[in-house]
C-alpha cells in the first residue's frame, strides 16, 4: 500500500484521523450519544409553563364571565320597560352605586356601608358556628360510640332538627332578653345537627382494624378520640360543617330581618320598608358571594385536614 493510499484512508474523527474501520467504531458512540441527546424530554421554558396555568385559570373563569354576562343583558332586556316593577341592572348601578364602589363607608349609627354590616353578621356567624362545631363534634362522637348514647339521644336530636331556625326565635329573645345573643343562639341550634349526624356516621364507619389496634396499644379514652376517631371520622365531619356554615349564614340573614341592628339581614328589612329594590338586589349579591366563600374556605379547610379524602 502505497503512502498516498494510507492517507486516502484516514478519516476525520472528533479525537483526530484515523482509518476508516477505526473510525466507524469510534464515530458510534458519540452519533448514539446525539441520538440520546435529541430523544430526551428538554424542560420547559418558563413562559410554557405560565401559558398552562394561563390556559386553565381562563377555561373556569371565562364561561362564568360569559354566562353572567348574557344574564345581565337578557335582565335588561326584561326589565327595562316602564311597567316592570323590578330595577334593571343600569338602576341597580345608579341607584346603589355607593354601596357597591365604597362598601365601608361610616355616615352615621344606621347609614354605613355594606361591608360593615357583613362583617358585623360574619362575627355572630363566627361565634354560633364555632360553639356548634364544638359540641356537634362531641355530641356526634358520643352517639356513633354509645349505643345507649344513640338510643337516647338520636330519636330527640331528629325532632328538634326539624324545627325551623326562626321558630326558635321568640324562645331565644324570651331567654337571653337581648338580639345579639339570641340572633346566635338560633345560628347555633341551626347549624349543630348537620354537624352532629355527619360526626356519629363518621365514627360508626371506623374500621374494625383501628379498633382493634387501639385495644392492643391499650389506649384511653382521651388517647382513642384524638388519635383514632377524629381522624377517621374527620371526611364525615367536615361535611357537616360545609352544610352547617351554609345553614348558619342562612339563619343569621333571617334571624336579623326580626332582631335589628346594623346586620346584612336588617339592611334588607330596612330597605323594603323604604322601597329601595335596587339596594336589595346590591345586599343579595353580597349575601350570595359572602356564603360561597364560606364554603369554599371550610372545603379547603376540610381538604387539608383531611388530605383530599372525601366521605362515601
Amino acid at each position: 500500500m502505497t503512502a498516498q493510499s494510507i492517507k486516502l484512508a484516514l478519516v476525520n474523527t472528533p479525537v483526530g484521523k484515523l482509518p476508516a474501520g477505526v473510525a466507524a467504531t469510534a464515530q458510534a458512540p458519540a452519533e448514539r450519544s446525539a441520538v440520546v441527546h435529541k430523544l430526551a424530554p428538554r424542560p420547559q421554558p418558563r413562559f410554557e409553563q405560565l401559558r398552562r396555568v394561563a390556559t386553565r385559570v381562563a377555561a373556569n373563569v371565562i364561561p362564568p364571565l360569559i354566562v353572567l354576562a348574557l344574564a345581565l343583558i337578557v335582565w335588561e332586556l326584561a326589565t327595562s320597560g316602564p311597567k316592570s316593577s323590578l330595577p334593571a341592572p343600569s338602576k341597580i348601578w345608579a341607584d346603589s352605586r355607593d354601596l357597591i364602589v365604597d362598601p365601608f363607608f361610616v355616615n352615621g349609627p344606621q347609614d354605613i356601608g355594606l361591608g360593615l354590616r357583613v362583617l358585623t353578621s360574619l362575627q355572630r356567624v363566627a361565634i354560633g358556628f364555632s360553639l356548634a362545631a364544638v359540641a356537634g363534634v362531641l355530641l356526634g362522637c358520643l352517639i356513633g360510640q354509645s349505643q345507649w348514647a344513640m338510643r337516647g339521644l338520636d330519636p330527640i336530636f331528629q325532632v328538634l332538627r326539624t324545627v325551623p331556625p326562626l321558630a326558635w326565635l321568640p324562645i331565644s329573645l324570651a331567654a337571653f332578653r337581648d338580639a345579639n345573643p339570641s340572633a346566635i343562639f338560633v345560628i347555633f341550634i341551626t347549624a349543630i345537627w348537620p354537624v352532629i349526624i355527619n360526626t356519629a356516621v363518621g365514627i360508626r364507619n371506623i374500621p374494625q382494624d383501628y379498633r382493634n389496634v387501639a385495644a392492643v396499644l391499650r389506649l384511653n379514652q382521651a388517647e382513642f378520640f384524638y388519635r383514632i376517631m377524629v381522624p377517621s371520622a374527620a371526611p364525615y365531619i367536615f361535611t357537616g360543617l360545609r352544610i352547617g356554615i351554609g345553614l348558619s349564614w342562612l339563619a343569621i340573614v333571617a334571624a336579623e330581618m326580626l332582631t335589628g341592628g346594623v346586620g346584612i339581614g336588617f339592611f334588607i328589612w330596612d330597605a323594603w320598608n323604604s322601597s329601595r329594590l335596587s339596594d336589595i338586589v346590591v345586599a343579595l349579591i353580597y349575601i350570595g358571594v359572602i356564603g360561597f366563600v364560606l364554603d369554599r374556605l371550610v372545603a379547603v379547610i376540610g381538604s387539608l385536614a383531611t388530605r383530599g379524602t372525601a366521605s362515601a
